[in-house]
């Protein structure tokens, strides 16, 4: 028994709503319960197994909300399996116990670490530069690419199982988190650069001391262990109310 295409695409839609009822007791299983039960409902008719089914997804679990969905896609791929009697009812939940830790890991270096703070920096710039317009389309293009990628993750899980595993190493998620970091350090420096020229007609021949100052006091942040994007975020919110101010100060 196969779940067809429409009832996959409501358990994707439930998986973005993973962490809406986390607890402490179970962290993110009844979410996971949730998403996972429109696919349950069409492989066991029989009340009783369908209630066994979902008691098993209701164990703890926790995992980054974005790589979880490779977890829903696999653990439904060995719910096909236990019901048609090909594997012990014990596996679906032995394959998300097994894998929520290293994907959580995953999701935490390039979400979390590398692809969000990238945007955000990227973000900056483009108001800087170009004003609120570019926030608007630095978001979409953040939500096209995580929205694809969680895609592409659940229907790897789907399709195969524990060999989703082969999948997310092929992606070189960690390499990219790498650049990601990198590129978004230097985009931050360029938002930095953006905020000195703005602030150069009232600061006059100050401006680079100014900046440079900013600039060691963020290094220092960051050495710290300050996290990247709170970093940037602070010192543009600090540039932008300088800015401001600095604006008012020189006004008729």
């Amino acid at each position: 028994m196969k779940v067809p295409d429409a009832t996959l695409g409501r358990v994707f839609w439930r998986c973005l709503f993973l962490q809406a009822a986390w607890n402490r007791r179970g962290m993110q299983n009844l979410g996971f319960a949730y998403a996972i039960d429109p696919a349950l409902r069409r492989l066991y008719p029989d009340p009783e197994r369908r209630r066994e089914a979902l008691l098993r997804h209701l164990a703890t679990f926790n995992c980054h909300p974005y790589t979880a969905a490779a977890i829903v896609g696999g653990a439904i791929h060995h719910e096909e399996r236990v019901a048609a009697g090909e594997e012990a009812a014990a596996v679906p939940l032995e394959f998300k116990q097994v894998l929520q830790g290293p994907m959580a890991a995953v999701g935490d270096g390039f979400f979390w670490a590398g692809l969000r703070p990238f945007f955000g920096a990227l973000a900056a710039v483009g108001i800087l530069a170009v004003g609120w317009p570019a926030l608007v389309v630095v978001v979409l293009a953040y939500n096209a690419l995580q929205l694809g990628l969680r895609w592409k993750l659940f229907r790897a899980g789907y399709r195969s199982g524990d060999e989703v595993v082969a999948t997310v190493a092929a992606l070189s998620l960690p390499a990219w988190a790498a650049r990601l970091r990198a590129a978004g350090t230097v985009t931050a420096g360029v938002a930095v650069g953006l905020l000195a020229l703005g602030a150069r007609p009232a600061l006059g021949g100050a401006t680079g001391a100014v900046s440079l100052a900013a600039a060691l006091a963020a290094w220092g942040a960051l050495a710290l262990g300050a996290r990247l994007l709170p970093t940037a975020y602070l010192a543009l919110a600090l540039g932008t109310g300088a800015g401001a101010l600095l604006r008012l100060r020189g006004g008729p």
